[in-house]
């Protein structure tokens, strides 16, 4: 089993965590695990880890690439450009004839070095879609390219997916999204992602460490955990934010990083904002304890992003028992599965003043934050743990192993399709 993705432990980043996750999975259930990452770390490109070394029963080469790091666009675009080069030449090395090939979306287009890699040695491929670029980009204004190329680099994405065995996707929207460019559905196949039930469970809130460290114990605690990038709308959390400024009991909670954190943290000091504090990453150790500091717990993504990304955050605040507060599309994927297992609360971008009467109303009612969390750990219980996900993955990494045929046959169902 060969994975490939730009990060790997030890990170912070939450979709690197799961693949932490899995490789170490499989390998503990005796299946042989590589995985092909960079030397650097997800908020630290200039680090510089070891070149190979065995991770808990998984072996990691890391290559070497450019290392300007996620805030500016040329930068980046080199750290992408020098990885795929160097990971192209790396598999073409390790790629052995019963390996299966799996590609996560970091970089993006790394569907593309997969559908090389495996064709010049026949072995399997699937791709792990966290996301779908180039239209995340297009759609939060992150990219400059032409639309003309933005519109080739989708068909040539495409066209590396009908070549891959199978492409798991985190949601009906997402799937429904690919199958519409011309994928043939059996070639698409829904794997939603999760939280460690045994790293992350129910705490109560008086007994994380960082919320007594940080004086809350007496507070209304609204929180954040993880990046917050330009895929989410801090706007509308800072207009309630703002609404909020003199209720004594509500703190905002901001744990992680990323440009809109970078943002919401300065336009917070400029306005004198004293109740909500702000906390770097915390370790993964620290996640569980971390996520037991809030009594409610925000996700957010732009609307012009639903089917594209699933906020993987959601996983773990099920899995610490916390109701969730959406911030987002009213009728997103996430926002119709909140409402109806009674989870949490959803409220539409742009609308600071209805979050702020969500939030107080939570604040007022700690019996329903009781149930609102009983519910979201019974919901993490039944579909999103990891033991779930493994039993998921590696059904569907047999499969991929045992029927070379199948990609072919999805080429020709969706060229009918398309033709």
């Amino acid at each position: 089993m060969l994975f490939v993705n730009r990060y790997y432990a030890p990170d912070l980043s939450a979709t690197s965590q799961l693949l932490t996750d899995l490789a170490e999975a499989l390998a503990r259930a005796g299946i042989e695990v590589a995985v092909l990452c960079s030397r650097q770390l997800y908020e630290d490109p200039r680090a510089l880890l070891p070149a190979q070394e065995l991770i808990h029963g998984v072996t990691v080469r890391r290559v070497a690439g450019a290392r300007f790091g996620r805030d500016r666009l040329l930068g980046r675009a080199l750290d992408y450009l020098t990885f795929y080069l160097a990971a192209t030449a790396a598999l073409l090395e390790l790629a052995r004839r019963h390996d299966v090939l799996v590609l996560k979306t970091d970089p993006p287009l790394l569907s593309l070095v997969g559908w090389f890699v495996a064709g010049r040695r026949r072995i399997a491929c699937v791709n792990w879609l966290q996301d779908v670029f180039p239209e995340v980009a297009a759609r939060i204004g992150g990219t400059a390219l032409p639309r003309v190329l933005e519109r080739a680099l989708a068909a040539l994405r495409d066209r590396s997916l009908r070549h891959a065995r199978v492409n798991v996707v985190l949601g009906e929207r997402m799937r429904d999204y690919l199958v519409a460019r011309g994928l043939a559905a059996a070639a698409v196949r829904i794997g939603e992602n999760w939280a460690d039930e045994s790293a992350v469970t129910p705490r109560a809130p008086a007994d994380s460490v960082l919320r007594r460290r940080l004086s809350l114990a007496d507070r209304f605690v609204v929180a954040y955990s993880g990046n917050l990038g330009r895929a989410h709308d801090a706007a509308t959390l800072l207009a309630a934010i703002e609404a909020l400024r003199e209720d004594p009991a509500t703190t905002f909670l901001m744990t992680g990083g990323g440009v809109k954190m970078r943002w919401l943290e300065q336009r917070a000091r400029e306005s004198e904002l004293t109740q909500v504090r702000f906390e770097p990453y915390q370790p993964r150790a620290a996640l569980a304890d971390t996520l037991a500091a809030g009594d409610v717990h925000l996700v957010t993504l732009l609307p012009q992003l639903e089917g594209l990304i699933v906020p993987s955050k959601f996983y773990g605040i099920l899995a610490a028992g916390r109701p969730v507060v959406f911030i987002g599309d009213p009728d997103a994927e996430l926002a119709q599965l909140i409402r109806a297992r009674g989870i949490g609360v959803a409220v539409g971008c742009g609308d600071g003043a209805e979050l702020a009467r969500v939030l107080c109303a939570l604040r007022d009612d700690p019996e329903e934050r009781a149930h609102m969390g009983t519910r979201a750990r019974t919901l993490f219980e039944e579909r999103y743990t990891l033991k779930v996900a493994c039993v998921r993955w590696r059904q569907l990494l047999i499969e991929a192993a045992a029927s070379p045929e199948r990609s072919a046959a999805a080429e020709r169902t969706a060229s009918r399709q398309t033709g």
